[in-house]
């Protein structure tokens, strides 16, 4: 099956956890802090993160952002029993893909580690509908790889999220994107609660594009969006 890095400093649970997932066939490390990560993640090379949010000496935000830094497409999934927008919200800027509220079952954790796997890595552990560049209009230009924007030369550095969800947009550039098949593949869930998280990285990359008004992200009301970009160059 797959390859699990899980850092969580409740020994008991994580010793649950760990023996319940090794049972359905995964391979599990567990580390109850994230002191040493870096080797282990290259040692260890996984599939995909399971990350505590409080934890000692760094807390999940911080493990998420250094694992993000070398290893920009391994899945991360926040197992936490925060839940307000904001911690979650900071959870998905920091380079989550997606999180499960504690108390949790281990059938619906498998089920995220499996569904997750497939839409973000696929075989290739890398997106295969990724460019290295993209030129948007006259002046922009968008690094997926390097989850980066640059306006005339000068570069901005992008949100895990704000990649994806650009990234998707270019891909169906001029033409409508179903809202629900943004929030499917960016969050694996369209519930209420992603949908508004949607709304508020649309704003973050719209004022990304506000320099250029070729640039357009127009809502379509019960659709989704239309990416349009008026540029021959494209």
């Amino acid at each position: 099956m797959y390859k699990i890095l899980y850092v969580e400093d409740e020994i008991y649970l994580a010793k649950v956890v760990k023996e319940s997932l090794e049972r359905l066939g995964h391979e599990v490390l567990h580390l109850p802090d994230g002191r040493g990560l870096p080797g282990r993640m290259v040692d260890f090379a996984p599939d995909i993160c399971l990350l505590d949010i409080m934890l000692p000496y760094k807390n999940g935000y911080e493990i998420a952002k250094d694992i993000r830094s070398s290893h920009n497409y391994t899945p991360i999934i926040f197992l936490t029993a925060k839940g307000q927008t904001q911690d979650l919200i900071k959870g998905f800027e920091a380079g989550g893909n997606d999180y499960l509220r504690k108390p949790f079952s281990i059938e619906e954790l498998n089920m995220r580690i499996n569904n997750l796997i497939q839409l973000v890595t696929g075989k290739s552990h890398r997106p295969q509908t990724l460019r290295d560049r993209i030129a948007l209009g006259k002046y922009y230009t968008f690094y997926p790889l390097k989850q980066m924007l640059e306006y005339d030369g000068t570069s901005s550095q992008l949100s895990f999220k704000e990649a994806q969800i650009l990234s998707i947009l270019c891909r169906n550039v001029n033409a409508a994107t179903q809202r629900k098949d943004l929030l499917i593949e960016v969050w694996n869930d369209d519930s209420y609660f992603n949908s508004r998280n949607l709304d508020v990285y649309i704003r973050k990359i719209r004022h990304r594009l506000e320099k250029d008004p070729k640039l357009k992200i127009i809502t379509l009301k019960g659709v989704g969006y239309h990416f349009v970009v008026e540029s021959d160059g494209y």
